[in-house]
């Protein structure tokens, strides 16, 4: 058994792996920066107040994400203990950069031979309108610096002559202009999007390959506000070609800097090619969760093996696996009324005596009584597996039937694009199946 130290930070998103790890028998320590944040956990996970003072006697150092507050950093972080002799879950200044920073993603990709989408960087909202102007065609704009995280800005375009994106870049000057320090423009790509993920030792990938499909839409049927997440299917793989025209070139890059942990590339994916979206070089929320429910050998021994550079051995569910995000009001927004007079310490009432596929978010415990904690309105995500992705959502969605908090929302339709045509569409295009 060892000793993971989790850090979180920001806000607590590494609540959930932190308790999977502590039931395996592992000693377990959850720090978290954010004042709105420091009970999610509680009641499952030991605390600590002061992360620093346990990084001697913790095995394994987990970051959950690159944010230190509202700067990137964690990177830099890591980077420092793993020079001192720790072993480290993280990244480095650069990767953390990846996310951050768009235009140098891209760099990076075309750097090593990886295939992008024709993209721009704009400091100017008129220079981008004139751009679309001369160069008319659907755009996704995409901001730049600490606006990124509204997920809702990012804005997918639909008319062929750009005017929406024109539209839409103005609104976005007169009410964002002065926090908005940048934005990119995409060319959209039509095609099935894909996360690839792999893991990576500090010296090579795993040999499985995670492949998840992400819900970032608030409604079913993928309309409304865009959030960080509602849901997300998923199956692993070995290394295919999707894997190898992608986070497989960055594999030297990778060593090179050191980086240890997951780290998530999205495409779009078409007949005629891979085209590479944004990084996520760190765990994804809620994929994480639901990663760990496919993990069928321990996940603790995982990561000690991963941060330590040693080859892991994974075992995985062999079927499809899918997730959904159970929310409470005023989500994706912030408003603090709302979620006072609504959802602030709700009961979560389970029907059923089973805890199988239930997974943490903004949750805390009170003498035996999960209750919602924080203030994002996340309290939890629920998980399914099955032989086939219509499996897979007969069980997700039987045990959401089982949960009773006032006013939870969630997604319907979690895993039903891969049914209605994204399979077979990936299958047909060659990405998938025994000569991929």
């Amino acid at each position: 058994m060892a000793n993971f130290l989790f850090c979180s930070l920001d806000v607590a998103l590494i609540t959930d792996l932190a308790w999977q790890v502590h039931r395996e028998g592992h000693d377990v320590k959850y720090y978290i920066e954010a004042e709105s944040d420091t009970e999610i956990g509680d009641g499952f996970v030991p605390k600590t107040d002061d992360w620093r003072a346990e990084v001697d006697w913790a095995d394994v150092v987990v970051f959950d994400d690159i944010w230190v507050g509202s700067d990137i950093g964690t990177g830099k972080l890591a980077q420092e203990l793993r020079e001192q002799g720790n072993a480290v879950v993280g990244g480095t200044p650069n990767t953390d950069r990846l996310e951050e920073d768009r235009g140098y993603a891209m760099e990076i990709l075309e750097e090593h031979g990886v295939n992008t989408v024709e993209h721009h960087i704009f400091n100017d909202f008129d220079a981008g309108i004139q751009h679309v102007r001369e160069n008319p065609a659907p755009y996704v704009i995409k901001p730049l610096g600490e606006v990124q995280n509204v997920k809702r800005l990012l804005y997918v375009g639909n008319e062929d002559d750009g005017s929406d994106v024109v539209e839409v870049l103005r609104a976005y000057k007169k009410a964002w202009g002065h926090r908005m320090k940048g934005f990119q423009l995409q060319r959209k790509v039509e095609g099935v999007e894909v996360a690839i993920c792999g893991f990576f030792n500090g010296n090579e990938f795993i040999e499985q390959v995670n492949f998840n499909f992400e819900h970032k839409k608030l409604f079913p049927g993928n309309i409304g506000p865009q959030t960080g997440e509602m849901g997300t299917s998923m199956f692993w793989a070995r290394q295919n070609k999707l894997f190898k025209e992608t986070l497989g070139k960055l594999e030297d890059w990778l060593a090179e800097e050191g980086y240890v942990g997951s780290i998530d590339i999205n495409c779009i994916v078409n007949e005629t090619g891979i085209y590479p979206l944004e990084f996520t070089p760190r765990f994804g929320y809620p994929t994480i969760a639901l990663q760990e429910e496919s993990i069928e050998s321990s996940t603790g021994e995982f990561f000690y093996d991963l941060a330590h550079g040693n080859d892991p051995e994974l075992e995985v569910h062999n079927g499809y696996q899918i997730g959904v995000r159970i929310v409470l009001p005023p989500f994706p927004f912030d408003d603090k009324k709302t979620y006072d007079e609504n959802s602030r310490n709700a009961a979560v009432v389970f029907q059923r005596e089973s805890r199988d596929g239930i997974h943490l978010e903004d949750t805390k415990k009170i003498d035996g009584q999960w209750r919602a904690a924080g203030e994002s309105g996340m309290p939890l995500v629920v998980t399914g597996k099955g032989e086939t992705m219509q499996a897979a959502r007969g069980q997700a969605y039987d045990r959401v039937d089982d949960i009773l908090i006032p006013n939870l929302y969630y997604r319907d339709d979690i895993g039903e694009r891969w049914i209605d045509g994204d399979g077979d569409r990936l299958q047909a295009w060659g990405y998938l199946g025994p000569q991929a």
